[in-house]
């Protein structure tokens, strides 16, 4: 599976705006503001690029699913669930 970035890109600085009390309480955990928002962004990523697949093969996935509600699918006459 293709990766949604590179990974082995290097690391950039940026300035960020944060709520303070947020900033704070996370600073008091010992939490990495990096690699959290790291992951955040990378789940985001994630999430729209699903949706983008799936609006750009809708037609498709409607086409399937058509096909099955009228035929069924392959093997259903073996499956015991």
């Amino acid at each position: 599976m293709q990766s949604l970035y590179d990974i082995n890109a290097p690391k950039k600085a940026t300035n960020l705006s944060l709520n303070s009390d947020l900033l704070l309480k996370c600073k008091a955990l010992n939490i990495n503001l990096s690699a959290t928002l790291e992951h955040a962004l990378k789940e985001k990523l994630a999430d729209n690029e699903a949706k983008n697949w799936a609006e750009e093969n809708k037609n498709a996935i409607k086409a399937y699913n058509d096909f099955v509600e009228e035929n069924g699918c392959f093997g259903d006459e073996f499956r015991s669930f």
